[in-house]
Parts: structure tokens; C-alpha cells; sequence
């Protein structure tokens, strides 16, 4: 059965008609054939929403009654057992009353929908939990009544209900609203026209922000990559100079013209990390962006004007603004400018605008060297060959053969520059080539040692080799780019499938995935973030490494994963191809989390099953082996009071007898029921303190035969640290239970002895033991080993008697008697060796 339909009516304030169209909503669907109830509306003596009642069938509410007076709520039960296609549900926000099925009725929206149910329901703006502060500071009123920001948002449909303040309040001044006497005291406080505007802008701005949402979605389903006008979003391309100012503020008066305009400012750094821009101009911008109400991104590419772009477009943009280049007018014959490049590929749906300002045609500085990803060394190395080579080459060559022939001398100086190329990059080729030219030109053509050139034949002979340098330190700077790209391609795979590798061995270790998300970027940390709602506080998941954040807002680099949910990341800022990776690792985080969940689910609920077979258990012991005592007890006193029988004096003797063994079998058992119950829910809370154990255990042998039990506990043992009325159930527990297994004339021996820090108490019975295989099962509750009478108890002695055991810092475990039976060993702390005791008990302190 599938999930139900949820709509809402959203309203700016009571008496916009969210109730009235909600019922209209129902007859039509009525007219249509649908089955519609009315499970809950509240008309609040509304003459023109009470008749919209009439011809709807109406759910009988349910009478609570609390303190005193009858209320009546929304029968949850009633409307489940009716199974209606549509229930109405008015005031989607209601505090239930208390003893009802839920603390909140979107809770009983909830079941209602699991169970396959439409639901139509109404709430107000102001009640919706993340504006509750916004509210409170507009109308000075504070909302207690609110209904979660996600309830809300789930919703199938939502649909504003709208009016206009002035007419909202002639509303209210013609009695349809309120009652007569509360009119003029709701106009002239919540009712305010600046109350009611702000609200209405409230309601409109959130149902924007859904509409939103829901058109960032069908755009995603149906890979839609052009912009769709239905909002102006303009992003703001910044550089870190300071004319980024200038062009934040021209953004925000170009979205001050449109309604609900938004403004995102990004700033797009090469791939290579390194950055020409000021890192404090950069955060006096993003603080300028934010009060303007904007939002900053980092986002990293090779290409500036490809990325800015690809942004606009990925965030549906409309409008993209850029300042005059700060290029030079001469620099723009070689290459055009970003603005130049954005306005020539935004096509038809991206508006450019191109700001002056008081850097333009100042110029940009030395360009950042695109070698920079090969490394400082390399880059070294590069320029060494490309310079120190050739000259090296040209004395050689000077000095021993000077006759090889020009073309030869060229092949050499090739030579370097393709090594040149292979180490540094294209530049120091290039200055490889440039530099060797001359060199030839200087030692090897004609007239020698001079910057002139006598033969035609060399001129055309020097071009050559410089065009053939420069194609082919091209070419090897291309193709090294190529196995730079396919080895981060090689990495990515790798990457990718040791991902898909873990999601089919189904692995769960959380922190294990994000310490190899750390080392794979070289982060200094990564967190992964939560939160319930949009205005709860982000709390950690999981974390490694050190400084983490407890915010996105705070990391290097955060991907948000769902709505909730974030990867927040420390160390540096990583280039925008790495985030598809990222990407992966954090949809693998967020199902390791799942997954973690559903195995502490599946936890509970094998805990919760076992519980249930204690229960059941524990049923059949009351059916019979509280019933035996009882039936002894019972027949016996029947016996004492018979007329029809003369009893004598030894008669009423062993009937009392019987019915004093009954009552105490019974209060054994129930004794056992009750600590088994408190340590099942972990109420046992000891008491610890110093104490003897010859003091202890003198007290717990009062339920057994005073010649069944052999005392052997030294007066030298160190004084042990343990909650004495705990340490005394578990040692009689265990002593009835030995002795009940010995044999006639076999008494148990209970001694004592101390090793090392702890102290050894060991109950010795001859028996009939117990096989290896069930030691430990016989500790678990309602566990009687052989062929043990039904009578002899419900099985749970030795169970409580580990607990308590347990409780106080020691173990109980079973050993087999030299000879044959058992040996139960209790082996309990020495004072002092563990946490600080208290002296003295408390005064309310119960055992």
C-alpha cells in the first residue's frame, strides 16, 4: 500500500479563508466521485464556513476527558477503520490534548498517510517552527502551537491561500473573522496592517522558496541545462581586486528591481591552488555579499570564463555581472578578456552586464604560471635545461666540433627543448627555443659572433627551428597534460570502485571511509554534519582528523548531501573536478550512516525479541510455577477451615507448615521476577562501599538447611569494595541453587580466598554438574539444565545472581568440581582498586 497525498493550505494569518477553500476543495472532489470525510474542521461559529459542512460526512471526534473537562480531538481510529480515499484535517499545528493517540495532530496526519490516506489539511505561516522568532519579533507574539519545517515541505501540494491586508481587515470589521466583542482588540494589535504585510511577505517568500525547490528538481529529473527566467538570480564574477566591491553592490540594486531577486557572488581560482588574489579582500566581499543578503562560492577551474558559466547555468541564473577587464588594451590582441569571452558564449538566456571601474585597463599583474601543478623542483629543472643546457651545448659544440653542420647543431638544441618541455612545461620550452635561436644564430651561422645573419638560407634554417621547437614543446606539454589528466582519471576509477567495492562487501565502518576521504584529498579533517531541520543546530555525525569544523560554514570545502546532511572538509580548497569524487564519497558516507542505524535498529529489535521471549516466558512460569505454591497454599487452608473434618494439632501443624513453604517459595519466586525486572531495564543502581566478606555471606545462607552449607571464609581477606545487599541476593541465589543439586548428606562448601587485586568466593556442590556446552546458557533467564522439576523454581536464580554480580564490578562464572558437580566462582574487587567508594549509604538509598 502506497504512502498517501498530503496538501496544505498555507495562510499569512487567521481568516484569509485557508478552511473555507479547503472545504470547497472537498465538495468538488465530492461531485467527482471521491470518498471525502470530514475527519477534523473547526469553524470557530463561522456562518459561512459551518454551512460548507453541510453534505460532507463527518467522522465522530473522539471525547478526552482532562482536569476535570471533556474535550474532543480527531478519532485517529475511527478514521482508520472508515479508510476514506480524502480526510480533512484542519489546524495542521494543534496540540492535541493530553491522553490523546498523539502529542501533535501532523503526528496523526502522519498515520494517516502511512496508511494510504489523502489528506487535505490548513496552517498558518506563523506556525511553522522555523519562522517561530521572525513571528515573535513582527507581532510581539509567540507561537506555541508550531508544526516541523519538514512536515511541511513533504507535503505534495501546497497551495497559498493570499488576501491583502486592507481586505483582511474589512473581513474582520464585518464579524466574519471574530466575534463582535474581539474585533477591535485583534485590529489594533496582532491584526495590524504592518503585522499583517509582514506576514503575507513571509508566506510568499517561503512558498517561493518550495516552488523553487520543486523546479530545481523536474530541471534535474529531465537534465535540463538551459535557464529558465522564473526568478532573477544574478551571479556576481569577482577576482579578488578590489573593483569586486563595486560590482556586488550594482548586483544587489539589479536585484532590488526584481522581487525575490538573489544575488550569488563566486570567485573561481585555477586548478593548480594557486591564487593571485588577496585572501583578505576576498573575505571583506563575502561579508559584503552576505549583509547585502547574497551568498559567496569558491568554486575551482582551468578555464574561468567555461567555469563561470557552467555555474550560472548549474544555479539557473539570469543575469551574470563582470567588471571591465583589467587586462591591458595590447594583451587583448593575443587573447580576449573573461568579460568578452562570458558575453560572447552566454548565449540568449544569460543577460551579461559589464560594470566599469576605477581598475579597468590597469593591468593584472605577472599570470600565474600554469606549470605550477608539476612542482617547484620540476619547474626549476625545467628552466636549468632550457637555458643552462643550450649554452652548455654551444661551448661544447664551439670548442670540439665545430664542423658538425647547422642542421645537426639544431637537432641538438631540439633536444633541449623538448627536455625542457618533459620537465617544466611549455614556458621553459619556449624560452628553451627563443634562447637557442639566438645561440645559433651567435656561434654557428655565418658571420660568427654576431647577432646578423649573411646567408638567406640560415634565416629560413633559424625559423624552422624555432617553429618546430615551439610545435613540439607544444605537443609534449599537451600530451603530458593528457597523462596528467588520464592518471587522475586512472585515480578517480580506482577511487570509484574500491567505493562500489565496499557497498558490495557491506562495509560500516564510517570513520574508515572518511579517513580514507582525508587522505585521498590530503584534508586535515572531515566531518560529516546533521540536523533535524532547517533551524535545529548542526550536530557530528562522524569525524576524523584534527580542527574539525562544527559548521559548513566554517569548513574549506563543504558538499551538502540531501537537506539535512553535509561534508564538511579542512586544509584546503579543492579544484572543481575533484568534487565529482567528492561527491561519491559523500552519497557513500551518508548510506554507511543508514546502514549504521539499521544494524542498531536491527539491535533493538533482536533485543526487543528477546525481551518478548523473556516475556513469554515468564508467562508460562506464572501459569505454572506460581501456580503450584498457590494451589499447595490454597488447599491447605481450604483443609483448616473444612467443617467436615476433625483436624488434630500435628495436623494443623504441617497444614501451616505447608502454607509458611508455600508463601516463601512464592516470595522466592516473585523476589526473582522483581530483581530479573530491574535489571532488564537497568534500574539496579549500586551502592558501593568497603566491606568484609565474612560479614556478607553469613547473611545470605538464612534460606537454606543450617547443615547443608560448609563456611570457609579467612578473617585475613581483604576488605572488598561492593553494594552488600546486591553481593548478598547474588551469594544466596547461588548457594539455594547448589544445594538443591547436592546430594543428601553432601553439604556445599562456600570459601573464600584473595589473588592478586581481587577476592575469589567459590561455591562448591557435588552434584551432578553441567556439560561444558551449557555453562554459559545456564545464566540466561528462565533456564532450568536436565530433567529439573517444574517446581523447582522459574530458572532465573543464576541469571540474577550474573547481574547482580555484574552490577557491582565482579563476574559469576561455572567450573567444573574436581570428583564431579559444580563450582560457581564469584570474583569481586579489593577496596581501592577502582573508583572512589562512598562511606556512608544515603538515607533514601534502596537496594
Amino acid at each position: 500500500m502506497g504512502r498517501g497525498k498530503l496538501r496544505i493550505y498555507l495562510g499569512a494569518a487567521p481568516g484569509v479563508g485557508k478552511t473555507y477553500a479547503m472545504l470547497s476543495e472537498a465538495h468538488r472532489r465530492v461531485e467527482r466521485g471521491t470518498d471525502c470525510v470530514v475527519g477534523f474542521v473547526e469553524h470557530h461559529s463561522r456562518p459561512r464556513t459551518e454551512v460548507m459542512l453541510h453534505g460532507l460526512e463527518l467522522v465522530e471526534r473522539r471525547e478526552i476527558e482532562y482536569r476535570g473537562s471533556a474535550f474532543t480531538e480527531m478519532d485517529v481510529d475511527a478514521i482508520l477503520a472508515r479508510r476514506p480515499a480524502v480526510a480533512l484535517v484542519d489546524e495542521l499545528a494543534h496540540t492535541n490534548v493530553p491522553g490523546s493517540r498523539n502529542a501533535k495532530r501532523w503526528q496523526d496526519v502522519e498515520e494517516l498517510l502511512q496508511a494510504g490516506i489523502d489528506v487535505v489539511s490548513t496552517v498558518n505561516i506563523q506556525h511553522l517552527e522555523s519562522l517561530g522568532d521572525v513571528v515573535e519579533t513582527i507581532t510581539g507574539v509567540r507561537q506555541r502551537e508550531t508544526v516541523p519545517d519538514e512536515v511541511a515541505r513533504r507535503a505534495d501540494q501546497i497551495e497559498l491561500v493570499d488576501m491583502s491586508p486592507q481586505a483582511l481587515r474589512r473581513r474582520m470589521a464585518h464579524g466574519n473573522v471574530y466575534k463582535p466583542d474581539k474585533v477591535d482588540a485583534a485590529l489594533s494589535n496582532y491584526f495590524r496592517p504592518g503585522n499583517l504585510t509582514a506576514l503575507r511577505e513571509l508566506a510568499l517568500l517561503w512558498v517561493a522558496d518550495r516552488v523553487d525547490e520543486y523546479l530545481q528538481e523536474y530541471r534535474g529529473e529531465h537534465n535540463i541545462r538551459s535557464t529558465w527566467q522564473a526568478r532573477e538570480r544574478i551571479v556576481v564574477g569577482i577576482t579578488g581586486g578590489p573593483e569586486g566591491r563595486t560590482l556586488i553592490r550594482r548586483a544587489a540594486r539589479l536585484a532590488e528591481k526584481g522581487a525575490g531577486g538573489e544575488v550569488l557572488a563566486v570567485y573561481i581560482a585555477a586548478s593548480d591552488g594557486l591564487t593571485s588574489a588577496s585572501p583578505k579582500e576576498l573575505a571583506v566581499q563575502r561579508t559584503l555579499v552576505e549583509d547585502l543578503g547574497g551568498t559567496f562560492h569558491h568554486v575551482i577551474g582551468d578555464d574561468i570564463s567555461d567555469s563561470l558559466l557552467e555555474f550560472a547555468r548549474g544555479c539557473n541564473a539570469t543575469q551574470i555581472v563582470l567588471g571591465v577587464s583589467r587586462r591591458r588594451s595590447w594583451q587583448s590582441v593575443f587573447r580576449p578578456g573573461v568579460s568578452a569571452t562570458v558575453a560572447r558564449e552566454s548565449g540568449p538566456d544569460l543577460d551579461v552586464h559589464i560594470v566599469t571601474h576605477d581598475e579597468a585597463a590597469k593591468g593584472r599583474g605577472l599570470p600565474v604560471a600554469r606549470g605550477a601543478r608539476l612542482g617547484r623542483a620540476r619547474i626549476i629543472w625545467g628552466w636549468l635545461t632550457g637555458i643552462a643546457g643550450p649554452a652548455l651545448l654551444s661551448v661544447l659544440l664551439s670548442q670540439f666540433v665545430p664542423e658538425l653542420g647547422l642542421a645537426n647543431d639544431m637537432l641538438l638544441f631540439l633536444t633541449f627543448t623538448v627536455a625542457a618541455a618533459l620537465l617544466g612545461g611549455l614556458l621553459p620550452a619556449l624560452a628553451s627555443a627563443a634562447f637557442g635561436s639566438l645561440l645559433l644564430n651567435y656561434y654557428f651561422t655565418p658571420p660568427l659572433h654576431e647577432f646578423t645573419i649573411s646567408d638567406p638560407k640560415n634565416i629560413v634554417a633559424i625559423a624552422i627551428f624555432v617553429g618546430v621547437a615551439v610545435s613540439v614543446a607544444s605537443v609534449v606539454d599537451l600530451a603530458a597534460r593528457r597523462t596528467h589528466q588520464a592518471a587522475r582519471l586512472r585515480a578517480e576509477s580506482e577511487i570509484l570502485s574500491f567505493l562500489a567495492g565496499s557497498v558490495l562487501r557491506g562495509e560500516n565502518s564510517l570513520d574508515a571511509l572518511l579517513e580514507r576521504l582525508r587522505e585521498t584529498f590530503a584534508m586535515q579533517s572531515v566531518v560529516l554534519l546533521e540536523r533535524t531541520s532547517d533551524v535545529d543546530p548542526w550536530t557530528t555525525a562522524a569525524a576524523v582528523g584534527t580542527g574539525t569544523v562544527a559548521r559548513p560554514e566554517e569548513a574549506d570545502v563543504d558538499l551538502p548531501i540531501g537537506d539535512n546532511m553535509a561534508l564538511a572538509l579542512t586544509g584546503r580548497v579543492l579544484p572543481a573536478e575533484d568534487r565529482r569524487v567528492l561527491g561519491a564519497f559523500a552519497a557513500q558516507a551518508a548510506v554507511v550512516l543508514d546502514r549504521q542505524r539499521l544494524v542498531d535498529e536491527a539491535e533493538k529489535s533482536r533485543e526487543l525479541a528477546e525481551a518478548n521471549r523473556i516475556r513469554t516466558a515468564l508467562l508460562a512460569a506464572v501459569s505454572h510455577d506460581l501456580r503450584t505454591p498457590l494451589a499447595g497454599i490454597k488447599a491447605s487452608v481450604t483443609s483448616l477451615r473444612s467443617d467436615d473434618v476433625e483436624w488434630s494439632e500435628e495436623d494443623k501443624a504441617d497444614l501451616l507448615e505447608g502454607i509458611e513453604d508455600g508463601a516463601d517459595r512464592l516470595a522466592a519466586l516473585i523476589g526473582n521476577l522483581l530483581d530479573m525486572s530491574r535489571l532488564n531495564t537497568g534500574t539496579v543502581v549500586p551502592l558501593i562501599r568497603e566491606t568484609d566478606l565474612d560479614e556478607v555471606v553469613p547473611m545470605a545462607l538464612g534460606g537454606v538447611p543450617e547443615d547443608s552449607v560448609e563456611l570457609d571464609i579467612p578473617e585475613t581477606l581483604p576488605m572488598i569494595a561492593v553494594d552488600r545487599g546486591l553481593l548478598e541476593r547474588a551469594v544466596a541465589n547461588i548457594v539455594e541453587n547448589a544445594v538443591k543439586y547436592s546430594p543428601h548428606g553432601q553439604p556445599v562448601i562456600v570459601s573464600a580466598s584473595a589473588l592478586g587485586s581481587r577476592v575469589e568466593l567459590r561455591v562448591v556442590d557435588r552434584g551432578p554438574g553441567v556439560p561444558d556446552e551449557a555453562k554459559d546458557r545456564i545464566f540466561e533467564p528462565f533456564q532450568r539444565h536436565g530433567d529439573a522439576p517444574r517446581g523447582a523454581g522459574v530458572g532465573l536464580g543464576l541469571a540474577v545472581a550474573r547481574g547482580f554480580t555484574e552490577a557491582i564490578r565482579g563476574t559469576l562464572t561455572a567450573e567444573d568440581t574436581p570428583g564431579g558437580g559444580l563450582t560457581m566462582v564469584i570474583t569481586l574487587p579489593i577496596a581501592g582498586d577502582g573508583p572512589p567508594v562512598s562511606p556512608e549509604l544515603p538515607t533514601s538509598a534502596v537496594t
